[in-house]
């Protein structure tokens, strides 16, 4: 008989002492969980979610064939949203929020965000654009220079801190994955939870929980979201999967194989 999962430890003195200093200076913090495989199905019913209600999103990421952008801690991406039009990204992850410069925290396109997770967090910079989807499509497509996904203030971040020699124009398209995307608001819990299936081209998907917070509440909320979690007989010691650097692996991989 398999033995029960254990239950990860608690963030030691010093990961939390570091976890609050970040919450310091972060305009905001995302409680996340993601769903092993075998137990997505039993969520979905546990939480009465409807596939059907589900927002469609095609999300493109941008990289070398290497991934250099990811070993820099860099992340460019771009989307296409159902209802929504389009969207980019440069973000930078990990990010001490005392030491990014003042002209970029005093940006309205920019956020700095502290993602916690069972066992871990990390604090991000992100600079968010603003294309349509027909360019998002373009661009993937190769009829639309990479670069015009992004603005002058994205573009600037980029060349800031990508790896000499490295342009946008020379990244690769890895992608896109499909997304579905919903958002509920529990009764007993009073607050906007987001459910995120992300289907990968082997078949495989990761299912992931999340509910933001303002950093003055992130405890309450972590404790509050973790009870209803609990109640609802959801397991919150699973393997944690990170959904960005599984695409980037599966696509460069995938691109490898290509004669």
């Amino acid at each position: 008989m398999p033995s029960a999962p254990t239950a990860r430890p608690p963030f030691s003195n010093e990961e939390i002492a570091r976890l609050l200093e970040l919450l310091k200076g972060a305009d905001s913090v995302e409680l996340k969980l993601t769903v092993p495989e075998a137990e997505q199905q039993s969520t979905v019913a546990a939480l009465e979610l409807d596939p059907l209600e589900a927002q469609i999103r095609q999300v493109f990421f941008f990289d070398t064939p290497e991934l250099d952008l990811d070993a820099h801690g860099i992340v460019t991406r771009a989307r296409r949203i159902q209802g929504k039009g389009g969207d980019s990204i440069v973000k930078l992850r990990p990010v001490v929020p005392a030491e990014l410069p003042e002209e970029l925290r005093l940006s309205g396109s920019f956020r700095v965000e502290v993602d916690v997770l069972p066992g871990g967090f990390v604090c991000s910079g992100t600079l968010k654009g603003s294309p349509d989807a027909d360019e998002v499509r373009a661009a993937a497509n190769g009829t639309l220079p990479l670069r015009k996904l992004f603005s002058k203030e994205q573009r600037q971040l980029f060349a800031a801190h990508a790896p000499q020699g490295i342009e946008l124009d020379d990244l690769a398209v890895l992608g896109p994955i499909f997304v579905l995307k919903l958002r509920v608001v529990p009764p007993e819990l009073g607050r906007k939870v987001a459910v995120e299936m992300w289907l990968y081209p082997d078949g495989s998907h990761i299912l992931e929980l999340s509910a933001r917070a303002a950093t003055n509440e992130a405890f309450q909320v972590a404790a509050e979201v973790r009870a209803y979690l609990v109640a609802r007989g959801i397991d919150l010691s699973g393997e944690q999967e990170t959904k960005t650097r599984r695409a980037l692996e599966y696509f460069a991989k995938a691109r490898k194989k290509k004669p």
